[in-house]
């Protein structure tokens, strides 16, 4: 990012500038059980690097975080960051073995886990030949380090390590169409790019603001909404650890009365079709609304503005260039499109030749962006098909109206997302056919009541398996194998799968319509 020195740290310009200029004793962090303040935060952050440092390691290894939304997580990211060690959050969703795979591909020396969260990885742990300590979170532990004892005895002063603006400063894991994650190196130069362009040209976020985020922290779009983005101007957020449900949502917003809250799709459609709080009206201090993860139905927004008060700031962003780079903005919203480009952010659209298309013409998703990754981690094939210079392929198909704005149409391939979540139809079928009843699989995604996108299996079962509660028993399977959120609603079993003459399932036929 231009304009920034060769010596940068994130962690200097996020944290240690609030400081400087007055806000040690604001409050940053809330968890709804324990409050921290900026100059806390500091404090706290500069005993976890001496932490870190006591056990060894050292600049640019990276700490694996399966860490829920409460006030350790910051303090673990930044602290790790204030050492020139990288930061690696995982989704706290993953499977036993899913964990296996990215720790080992991290090759993470530590592990910062939730106590809650430990039974799930406790199993696999002793297969990990580079993980030496695992450091718990909340409730103490037997044999584990537990996080408030080891760093109770640690300075609250460190000399922040001089890192350089170009240099990675965390990780993020993104999903990719073989379902297996990918490592994304971002750089301490991002976040500052994020924030300066969608928070502070977007968002318009000001130091009185307190944002509340349904997406966790583990996400690219979690951890702007709910650290980057109130940090850039010393606002407050209040943090979630728990599922955002309807009823957890409404009642945070109700105790909190936030000025911005971060959603997506599926969660602003449940909390306007919740029954418990259909008499739930607008709330005093909100101004602004966000939704990003996959598209929001056009009734969506109109159906949240008119019961609220407020508009959703609809947009599109991925892990890879670690916000939002298409959005709508306030004053200037049109439901049923991801708007127009992020002040600072540039794109393309471009056919299969990768020529530019005219308005009105369906193409590939090209963005030019400050915040883009710097490449995958161990994946040099596809860091090349994704980074291409100062492009960043999406694999979004879009089209753009006469007037800028940009509707999303599809994926390039065949992934989609639940929840704001990539789902790999071929991860949910190599699921299902693993149950001793299933045959042959395929899955597509399919809109539910309210336009959003789930997964829809197609089946063909071994001889005599169809049972009472067959359904039902591979909806858990599945949600056991993969995670809870890539299960398919809809089941329907078939006599046979529509197949090219090489035997590749032929999905778009069972999309059409033309199955079977």
């Amino acid at each position: 990012m231009s304009g920034l020195s060769d010596s940068y740290n994130a962690v200097t310009w996020l944290l240690d500038r609030n400081i400087a200029e007055g806000r040690g004793d604001k409050l940053a962090f809330t968890d709804t059980v324990s409050d921290l303040t900026y100059g806390g935060l500091q404090a706290r952050s500069c005993q976890l690097a001496n932490l870190l440092k006591r056990l060894g390691v050292r600049r640019e290894e990276r700490v694996a975080m399966i860490m829920l939304d409460t006030v350790d997580f910051p303090v673990v990211f930044l602290g790790a960051m204030r050492a020139g060690i990288i930061p690696v959050p995982l989704n706290t969703l993953l499977t036993s073995e899913q964990y296996a795979y990215v720790l080992a591909d991290c090759r993470a020396r530590v592990l910062f886990i939730s106590s809650a969260l430990l039974p799930v990885v406790r199993d696999m742990l002793g297969r990990l030949p580079d993980l030496e300590h695992v450091v718990v979170a909340g409730t103490k532990v037997d044999g584990h380090k537990s996080l408030v004892d080891e760093m109770a005895g640690e300075s609250e002063t460190f000399a922040t390590v001089a890192t350089h603006a170009d240099e990675p400063a965390f990780w993020l894991y993104s999903s990719g169409s073989t379902g297996m994650p990918k490592g994304v190196r971002h750089l301490h130069a991002s976040l500052e790019a994020t924030a300066t362009t969608y928070a502070r040209q977007v968002l318009g976020i000001r130091e009185d603001d307190v944002g509340l985020s349904a997406a966790k922290l583990f996400f690219a779009y979690g951890l702007g909404n709910a650290l980057t983005f109130p940090m850039s101007v010393g606002a407050t957020t209040v943090l979630n650890s728990e599922r955002p449900t309807p009823a957890t949502m409404f009642g945070l917003m109700r105790r909190y009365n936030p000025s911005i809250f971060f959603g997506v799709p599926t969660l602003f459609a449940a909390m306007l079709n919740d029954e418990a709080s259909k008499d739930q009206g607008g709330f005093t201090r909100l101004r602004v609304c966000t939704s990003a993860g996959e598209a929001l139905p056009e009734s969506v927004g109109n159906n949240w503005k008119s019961r609220f008060g407020v508009d959703i700031l609809d947009g599109v962003g991925s892990t890879e260039l670690l916000h939002i780079f298409l959005s709508n903005r306030p004053g200037d919203v049109r439901y049923g499109t991801s708007g127009r480009p992020v002040p600072g952010y540039s794109v393309r659209l471009i056919d299969e030749a990768g020529l530019d298309i005219a308005d009105g013409e369906i193409g590939e998703l090209l963005v030019d962006a400050p915040s883009a990754g710097e490449g995958y981690w161990n994946q040099r094939s596809k860091s090349r098909r994704t980074f291409e210079g100062h492009w960043t392929r999406t694999g979004d198909k879009y089209v753009r109206d006469s007037e800028g704005r940009y509707t999303f149409c599809g994926r390039a391939d065949d992934m989609f997302k639940v929840s704001g979540i990539w789902v790999s139809p071929f991860e949910v079928e190599s699921a299902l056919i693993t149950h001793p009843a299933v045959l042959e699989a395929a899955v597509i995604p399919e809109a539910d009541a309210e336009g959003l996108l789930k997964p829809k299996a197609f089946i063909v079962l071994r001889p005599m398996a169809l049972s009472d509660g067959l359904h039902e028993s591979l909806k858990d399977h599945v949600k056991q194998k993969i995670g809870p959120w890539k299960y398919p609603r809809w089941i329907e079993v078939v006599e046979a799968l529509p197949k090219t003459a090489t035997g590749k399932i032929q999905r778009f036929k069972l999309r059409d319509g033309a199955a079977v």
